[in-house]
């Protein structure tokens, strides 16, 4: 007996030695965020990123370790947008050894704002980060953005100062950026950058959907939350290939108009409707105070000037602005009740 005990130990101990002897990346993780809340969630959108995925994971558990408040208290969430390769797989597998990491599967693909609404729905952190799974954003980027946003700010956007990425990414990104900034009235160079800090107050009051990802920051800037950006390392795509597109660049242009009208005419569409019906109507009124001048003068037959019919559809249209300005009045009232203010704090 004394000797099968002896080789028992001893295998015990060599198992455990070179369990102890692994490296970190291949020994399971405890789960220490059992908690409701903990203090940073990254949430991870990715679509066919199965080569990245390793090494992000690594990325992000080092730069953890240098952040004290995160080092115990962390969670990272890959929201899989319906991947046609092995990502979910490779998530499962990171499951196994660390669980503090959370996985997310779409049964297709719905785009990175889905994504995106998903994980901030899950997040339970006191802050939460986003970045991209392609390995062009740095997690070690995270320190230096959570002190900048206990300066004061609710969101802390990237700055890819240096982009490498092709010409023809950036030249388009840079007039979208341009256009962005002049339309929302908030200075920032990078608005479509993946790695962003968000307070845990943005990302519950955000609503996410089309491509209104690309204007997160715009959206907490008008929901009344201070925005500001840092600049960041960018490193060039290692895997894959871009998703970016020209369909996905008139999208993002057309969400913008979106984004701008329903924050400025959504529980006032009179002012909007009803000041343009007003100048179309004054417009054909005008048209034909003019010719009926002309009429009684002399000098013209309203029977051969289809500028008159011109004039008198221009007031037609310009009373049905009007009332649907009047129409989109009544629908506002009835929902006023559903209206959510964003509230700071309450005594």
């Amino acid at each position: 007996m004394e000797e099968k005990d002896l080789k028992k130990s001893n295998n015990d101990n060599a198992n455990y030695k070179k369990r102890i002897n692994q490296p970190r990346q291949q020994r399971n993780i405890p789960q220490k965020n059992q908690g409701k809340n903990i203090f940073l969630s990254v949430v991870v959108p990715l679509y066919n990123e199965e080569e990245s995925l390793p090494e992000l994971i690594l990325q992000i558990e080092s730069e953890v370790k240098n952040i004290p408040q995160a080092r115990n208290s962390y969670e990272v969430i890959f929201v899989d947008d319906g991947s046609k390769d092995r990502s979910f797989e490779v998530i499962k597998t990171i499951r196994n050894r660390n669980q503090n990491v959370r996985g997310i599967r779409f049964r297709r693909n719905y785009g990175k704002s889905a994504a995106l609404a998903v994980g901030f729905e899950k997040a339970r952190g006191q802050f939460v980060a986003t970045m991209d799974a392609d390995l062009q954003d740095d997690p070690a980027e995270l320190p230096k953005m959570l002190e900048k946003i206990n300066e004061g700010y609710d969101l802390v956007s990237g700055w890819k100062k240096k982009r490498h990425d092709p010409i023809t990414k950036t030249i388009p990104s840079k007039f979208f950026n341009f256009v962005t900034s002049c339309v929302s009235g908030l200075k920032l160079h990078d608005f479509n950058c993946g790695l962003k800090l968000y307070r845990r107050d943005v990302v519950k009051y955000l609503q996410v959907y089309g491509e209104m990802h690309r204007y997160l920051p715009v959206l907490a800037k008008w929901g009344g939350f201070k925005v500001t950006e840092v600049p960041v390392t960018h490193h060039p795509r290692r895997y894959g290939k871009s998703k970016f597109g020209f369909s996905r660049f008139m999208k993002g242009f057309l969400d913008l108009l979106t984004v701008w009208f329903t924050n400025r005419y959504l529980i006032r569409p009179l002012h909007f409707f009803g000041t343009l019906g007003t100048l179309v109507a004054l417009s054909g009124f005008g048209i034909n105070i003019y010719l009926t001048i002309e009429w009684f003068l002399g000098k013209t037959y309203l029977t051969n000037r289809p500028l008159a019919l011109f004039g008198i559809a221009l007031i037609i249209v310009g009373v049905q602005l009007v009332s649907m300005g009047l129409l989109g009045e009544m629908i506002a009232k009835n929902t006023l009740e559903q209206q959510n203010y964003n509230i700071k704090e309450k005594i």
